[in-house]
């Protein structure tokens, strides 16, 4: 059962960094139980391409019902996107200060095929978190949390889509370098492997500097 003080968040596709700065801050659960949602960082992440903000989308199957779990999500492997992410990261950050630090660590899940989401969700983010050097665990729901304080529900407030997304005072990312910095204005808030392959081992402290609840 989620205490008062949890912050409630979505399972998320190499979540972007206000995500695992408050995976960081301790006290998250993620909710597998609760209903998938279209155009989400459920199944999407964003990186920074020589052509700006590319979105990356794990293709899912229809689902049979709008209130299917997430749990339940099926990944449709038949579309070869695991070739077109791999490619994309490597084409986005191969000149990144860190990328060939990490390279062999990211690029087994690109030829391993996962059937659900939330599997290859959690392998990625135990990954990332190791990486990040986060020792605890994250806990997972064991039920739909219907009844949950909105000041800790981040389900739906970590959104891509603007309508959605939902202002966090706490966060406040700080710039860094990144790769096309020359061609574009800092962008914030992207998947944290664009932090991490830019920033490498001080990614950890920069997300705590970003996030002070």
């Amino acid at each position: 059962m989620l205490s008062s003080s949890e912050t409630l968040l979505a399972t998320a596709y190499l979540g972007n960094q206000h995500y695992y700065a408050r995976l960081l801050g301790g006290n998250c659960r993620i909710d597998l139980y609760e209903h998938y949602l279209k155009q989400s960082y459920r199944n999407r992440c964003d990186i920074l391409s020589g052509n700006g903000v590319m979105s990356l989308v794990v293709p899912v199957h229809n689902r049979a019902s709008v209130k299917t779990p997430v749990r339940d999500i099926r990944i449709d492997n038949s579309k070869r996107w695991q070739h077109r992410h791999w490619q994309a990261l490597v084409s986005a950050y191969r000149n990144s200060p860190y990328f060939f630090h990490y390279e062999e660590r990211f690029a087994p899940f690109y030829e391993r095929s996962y059937t659900y989401l939330v599997d290859l969700n959690l392998a990625l983010q135990e990954l990332l978190l190791h990486l990040l050097g986060y020792t605890g665990t994250v806990p997972l729901t064991d039920r739909y949390e219907e009844e949950v304080d909105p000041r800790n529900d981040w389900r739906v407030g970590i959104s891509p889509k603007k309508r959605l997304e939902r202002p966090d005072p706490a966060f406040t990312p700080p710039a860094y370098y990144q790769v096309f910095s020359e061609r574009f204005e800092f962008v914030p808030d992207l998947s944290v492997v664009d932090l991490l392959f830019c920033e490498g081992p001080a990614s950890a402290d920069w997300l705590r500097r970003a996030y002070r609840p």
